[in-house]
Formats: structure tokens, C-alpha cells, sequence
């Protein structure tokens, strides 16, 4: 039994181990590797701190990517026995297919467990820290705080547009300031610099070549152009560095502190329960999600078997996919508070684990 519980599990590591790094790459590459390079090579950002903002997120993503991973490695490990008769010579032999998995759910179990303090501790710890060194790097590199192409409206008093972003050298500027009750400033440029001034938590913007609107000393509810040469525009940070001390976010907090704050916001009358408690459930559905996998898996990979591998992947993005519409359905019905959290965001892992434990016993039985 011990030959080939040992088996068993080496037969699983493999595959486990391989789509947890394929799938953790993908997950990384989708949620910024692409922006932490573009931090690199052109906004000159160090790699140092680039590297410690893919650490701090690494943690958040495995919380997906290890259920995901489970599954795979679950019906391409079931699916090689059977295709190789293995699981009929286990069966010959007289050790049934429940007894042969006992401890493929034991280190089920204990995944499931690191995994619940992974989401609990360490993920929301590493993503409030994640979030704190973005503003970090915006205070330090300032060009990190700009994005070309889009309109940026970080600073306070002005909405800026920027046609192209070269490290701190910039071109075509548009910077538009609204005033109530009076037109909007607008201010042009055809060429501009980033300069820091991290003591006064101020960036410098110094513009070339271009036009601004400034009051009219007769008439101040007008605007008249004025051409430049140089035009410096103090942007103050601050209101950056304040938009992100307001606290942690539901996702920053463990769930310990999520009931803490709706003890606390109860207190004030303000109704917090429902989008918080909905982050308690998430958590940890989405931390025991491994063992729902495991037990649908393991029937679907003895049927699917190893020959009809491409189906064997077919299968797990449509359980993927339908788990993840449950359980993102799930948790927009509890913030909502339409239907108590625990019933919301379990749904999903009673779905699939429902429909596991139906076709393991049917498969027990035959």
C-alpha cells in the first residue's frame, strides 16, 4: 500500500507542479509583468523595486492558481492510470478506488489549509504592501505616476493628457484645469520634463513651447492665450499619497480585521456587513475550492483517459470557467445582500463538489 500510495502522489506532483508554474507565469504576465517592464526600460523605475512589486503580488495570484492547478494535475494524473490499466489492476487486486485516494485527500486537505492562510495572511498583507510601494515608486519616480494616452486625473485641479512618455521627457501636452463657475484653463505644450521634488512631495513639470489660458486682469471670468517658451507647473503629490493612506481595502485585510471593521462600522450605524462578510466567504470558498476539484476530478480523468488529453484540458477550462461565474455571481449577490454570504460564495464549491462526489460514488459502486 505504501508503493503505491507513493506512486500515487509522485504521479500527481508532476503534473501539479508543472501547471502551477505555467499557470502562475500566465496569471503574473496578465496582472502587470507587461506594466513592470514598461516601468523598467521607460520609466526608469529600478528593477529592484519592480521585482519586490512581482513578489507582493505573486502570493494574491497563487490563491487561484493552485485550485486551478489541482484540477489539471488531478485528471491528467487519473487519466494516465486508467489509460495505462493501472486503476483496473488496483481494482484486481481488491483495494477499491476509495481507499487508493485516501491520501491524495489528505495532501488535498493540507493544501487547502495553507491555502486558506496564503488568501487569510500572507496575499493580503503582500497586496496592501503592493499597493503602498506603487505610491512609493509615484513619489520617487515620477513619471511612474503618468500614463500616455489616457487622461490622468491623479493631481488635484487638473486633468492632464500626455501623447508620449520617454522615462521623464515628454511630448504633446495637454493640461486642462477646470474652475467653477468660470471656463476651463487649458494649457499646451509641444514638449515637457518631469523634475521631482521629493522633500516638498511636488513634481515639477516644466512645459516648452506651447500656449496657456491665463485670467484676464480686467475681467477674471475671462481668459486670454499667452505663448511660452517655459512654463513650470508645480503638481503636488500629496493628494496621491492621501488618496492611498485612506486604509486598507477589503482585499488588504485578513479576516480577522474584515470583522473588526464591520464590528466597528456597526457601532456607527454605517451597514457594512454585506460587502465585507462577502470577502470573509470568498476567502475561503475560493482556499477550500482544491478539494471540490479534486473530487470531480478524479472520476472525469478515469473517463476521459490519457488519450483524449486535449479533452482532459477542455474539460478543466469549462469547470474553471463555470466556478469562477458561480463564485463571482456569488459574491456580487452577497455584497448586495440579496443572499447571506456563506450560501452566495459556497455555491460554487457545492456545485462542482456536488456533482464530484455523485460521479465518484457512482464510479465507486460500478
Amino acid at each position: 500500500m505504501r508503493i503505491l500510495r507513493n506512486h500515487l502522489l509522485l504521479e500527481f506532483f508532476q503534473p501539479f507542479s508543472f501547471s502551477l508554474l505555467i499557470l502562475a507565469f500566465v496569471f503574473l504576465l496578465g496582472r502587470g509583468l507587461i506594466q513592470m517592464t514598461d516601468l523598467i526600460f521607460n520609466k526608469d523605475v529600478s528593477f529592484f523595486l519592480v521585482l519586490k512589486l512581482l513578489l507582493f503580488t505573486t502570493p494574491f495570484v497563487l490563491t487561484f492558481v493552485i485550485p486551478m492547478s489541482v484540477l489539471i494535475a488531478t485528471l491528467l494524473t487519473f487519466g494516465k492510470l486508467s489509460f495505462d490499466n493501472e486503476i483496473m489492476a488496483i481494482r484486481a487486486s481488491g483495494i477499491s478506488v476509495a481507499k487508493t485516494v485516501v491520501p491524495l485527500f489528505i495532501l488535498t486537505a493540507n493544501l487547502c489549509l495553507f491555502c486558506f492562510l496564503l488568501s487569510d495572511q500572507i496575499a493580503s498583507t503582500t497586496h496592501f504592501a503592493y499597493r503602498k510601494l506603487l505610491t512609493q515608486i509615484g513619489m520617487d519616480s515620477p513619471q511612474a505616476a503618468l500614463e500616455e494616452g489616457i487622461f490622468i486625473k491623479k493631481f488635484k485641479n487638473f486633468v492632464i493628457f500626455i501623447y508620449e512618455i520617454d522615462k521623464n521627457k515628454l511630448k504633446g501636452i495637454r493640461i486642462y484645469q477646470p474652475q467653477e463657475g468660470r471656463p476651463t484653463r487649458t494649457i499646451i505644450a509641444q514638449k515637457g520634463e518631469l523634475v521631482s521634488i521629493p522633500e516638498r512631495n511636488i513634481i515639477k513639470l516644466k512645459l516648452i513651447q506651447g500656449t496657456s489660458d491665463e485670467p484676464d486682469p480686467k475681467d477674471p471670468s475671462k481668459l486670454y492665450k499667452l505663448n511660452f517658451k517655459t512654463y513650470d507647473l508645480p503638481l503636488n503629490l500629496a493628494s496621491i499619497k492621501a488618496s492611498e493612506d485612506l486604509g486598507k481595502k477589503p482585499k488588504d485585510m485578513a479576516i480577522r480585521e474584515l470583522r473588526e471593521e464591520i464590528k466597528r462600522l456597526g457601532e456607527k450605524g454605517i451597514p457594512a456587513a454585506f460587502p465585507l462578510s462577502a470577502e470573509i466567504h470568498h476567502k475561503i470558498a475560493l482556499a477550500f475550492s482544491s478539494l471540490a476539484f479534486l473530487l470531480i476530478g478524479i472520476p472525469l480523468g478515469i473517463t476521459t483517459r490519457r488519450s483524449e488529453k486535449s479533452v482532459s484540458f477542455g474539460i478543466s477550462l469549462a469547470l474553471m470557467t463555470l466556478y469562477w461565474v458561480l463564485l463571482i455571481g456569488g459574491k456580487a449577490v452577497a455584497q448586495k445582500g440579496l443572499v447571506p454570504a456563506w450560501a452566495a460564495l459556497e455555491v460554487s464549491n457545492l456545485v462542482i463538489g456536488g456533482a464530484g462526489a455523485y460521479l465518484f460514488f457512482k464510479l465507486v459502486k460500478s
